[in-house]
């Protein structure tokens, strides 16, 4: 059974409207406007078992709308369909990446009117003069809709027309498996927000006191960075220097002879000098002050949780990105703060070498799909590569993410002879990406179209000179667009091989009294549960990761295997 359902859009708490829709789309009984649109939704899903025939399926504008809602009443989805997530993969799919997605947005292209900015997901617009006040009684609609349309309406004739769209992809059955498992992912990072990732505020605190001293009270830099930087400045001779000033550093470095390409990580490391591990050291310790220092304890860490905000299909990759608290980048040393309830643990599980095994199952390579079977891919082919799984890891690597100097030469040539159906599929990207053209995954996420400067700077290279500098700019960059569709290809498979697991997990888990999905990021999942139930968890893990590959890539000899610990601190996971 599906059903439609959305907000009153004449802002009123809770109002709603809700309506049983066919498979196709179309009105399948009346309408029913509801004074509680939540409590509707919690009578509606407790009114059969997930698993009953009749059970559920909501059609509704957007999940970060409605679900953490749902959840702090203790409302939990089985299933939906989140318009505003599908609309963004459709227009992509179409090469208008970036276009707006809402319901309002969809509604107007389909009737050819103006088509209406989205708006920020899973956020209500508070009063300027104090933004942090709750939502008041009579809440912004979010939909984008006219004052004039009907929202029931919109939402059967989008979710119509979607559908209609989803037919007319190259593999429609690969794209609704696409739009299920990212409705499905935008459920589960409703709950990870809701129920939080168990923090220790105090651990947290002894760890920032071990690193960079007491708590300043003055809004002074900690004791650990006024003293990194006045060894910079002793080293670089001056009396006072700046170290987040760039133009301080790029200048003192000069000043002894050293010219600094940039201030990446990357390019300092490859400069020999003594000044250059305390810059380092001093950034570290700034990056820690500034993004989990006590500043940010203090804002994010609330009642033993951290609850940031998920953002579902964030990056163009599919991958998922977080509004505030950075949460997919939790520094290693802080994970000693993520300790389990007493009574609890986690079960931590992360996918290994997850992109060679999509690219072995996309390119169906019989020879690395053989090596898949093992634990360690790149161990399993370091016969191919003279014995060395370093060679082989970087012949992988190499054909992934196009590095063909230096030390990748050789084995990329490796590569290309012993697997050769595998290096195809990635140079037929490359090469749609360097004539600008578009590229998609397995299961139909489409890469971004080039930007104008990217197609200002081809177009100058077929008007210059064979000689002229611009022909060598130009080429430079298109083919380092040509690196982006190599990997997108695999990364975003990836990112749905994920997604695949992440809705099967969340659905098995159920089973288990407690168990809760608290932390998610990449190829990574994190299992808050009881210790009673840490093996069932685990098992549960490693069969939806199979379950998973059949269903992305179909049967088939490539294996995904999952690393899994039941630990008490996520610092020991690893």
């Amino acid at each position: 059974m599906q059903i439609a359902a959305t907000y009153d859009p004449e802002g009123f708490k809770d109002r709603g409207f809700v309506q049983a829709i066919s498979e196709e789309g179309d009105a399948a009984g009346q309408p029913r406007a509801v004074a509680d649109l939540e409590a509707e939704i919690g009578t509606l899903e407790a009114a059969s078992a997930p698993d009953a025939p009749d059970h559920p399926r909501w059609i509704w504008p957007a999940t970060a709308d409605l679900a953490p809602a749902l959840l702090r009443r203790g409302v939990r989805v089985d299933r939906c369909h989140d318009l505003a997530l599908t609309e963004a993969l459709l227009v992509a799919y179409e090469g208008r990446c970036g276009a707006p997605r809402s319901l309002g947005a969809a509604w107007a292209r389909l009737h050819g009117l103006p088509v209406p900015p989205d708006r920020a997901e899973g956020t209500l617009e508070a009063p300027a003069d104090n933004p942090t006040t709750q939502p008041a009684l009579f809440e912004p609609d979010r939909s984008g809709l006219p004052p004039d349309a009907d929202p029931l309406r919109a939402v059967r004739e989008v979710h119509a027309e979607q559908l209609r769209r989803i037919a007319a992809t190259e593999h429609p059955g690969r794209f609704r498996l696409l739009v299920a498992a990212e409705s499905a992912a935008a459920l589960a990072a409703a709950e990870m927000a809701h129920h939080g990732l168990p923090w220790r505020a105090d651990v947290h605190g002894e760890i920032l006191a071990e690193i960079l001293g007491p708590r300043p009270v003055d809004g002074s830099p900690p004791r650990a960075m006024a003293a990194a930087t006045a060894e910079l400045a002793a080293a670089l001779g001056v009396r006072a220097l700046n170290p987040d000033s760039a133009p301080q550093v790029t200048k003192a470095f000069a000043d002894v002879g050293v010219k600094l390409p940039s201030l990446r990580r990357w390019d300092l490391e490859k400069i020999d000098h003594p000044a250059i591990p305390l810059l380092l050291k001093y950034k570290e310790l700034s990056r820690l002050y500034s993004f989990n220092g006590w500043v940010w304890r203090d804002t994010w860490v609330v009642a033993g949780r951290f609850r940031p905000e998920y953002t579902v299909g964030g990056v163009v990759t599919g991958r998922w990105a977080a509004r505030g608290g950075g949460a997919l980048q939790i520094a290693r040393r802080l994970r000693k703060a993520v300790i389990a309830d007493p009574g609890w643990v986690f079960v931590a599980a992360d996918a290994a070498q997850l992109e060679p095994r999509i690219l072995a199952a996309m390119a169906q390579d019989p020879g690395m799909a053989e090596a898949t079977q093992s634990d360690d891919m790149y161990a399993a082919l370091a016969g191919v590569f003279e014995g060395s799984r370093d060679q082989a890891k970087l012949g992988l690597l190499g054909a992934m993410y196009g590095q063909t100097g230096g030390g990748a030469a050789a084995p990329l040539a490796l590569m290309r002879r012993r697997f050769p159906k595998a290096t195809a599929l990635l140079d037929e990207a490359a090469r749609e990406g360097e004539r600008g053209r578009l590229v998609r995954s397995h299961l139909g996420r489409t890469c971004p179209p080039p930007s104008e400067r990217w197609q200002s700077a081809i177009a100058g290279d077929a008007e210059a000179d064979a000689a002229d500098d611009s022909n060598r700019r130009s080429g430079q960059v298109a083919r380092a667009r040509g690196r982006f569709t190599r990997n997108f290809v695999i990364q975003a498979t990836a990112a749905e091989w994920a997604e695949v697991l992440l809705a099967l997990l969340r659905q098995r888990l159920r089973r288990l009294d407690g168990a809760q999905l608290v932390f998610f990021q990449h190829d990574e999942v994190l299992v808050h549960v009881p210790k009673e139930h840490a093996a069932a968890a685990a098992g549960m893990i490693g069969e939806c990761a199979a379950l998973a590959g059949r269903l992305v890539f179909g049967p088939g000899p490539v294996r995904f295997p999952m690393s899994v610990h039941s630990v008490e601190c996520y610092g020991d996971a690893k």
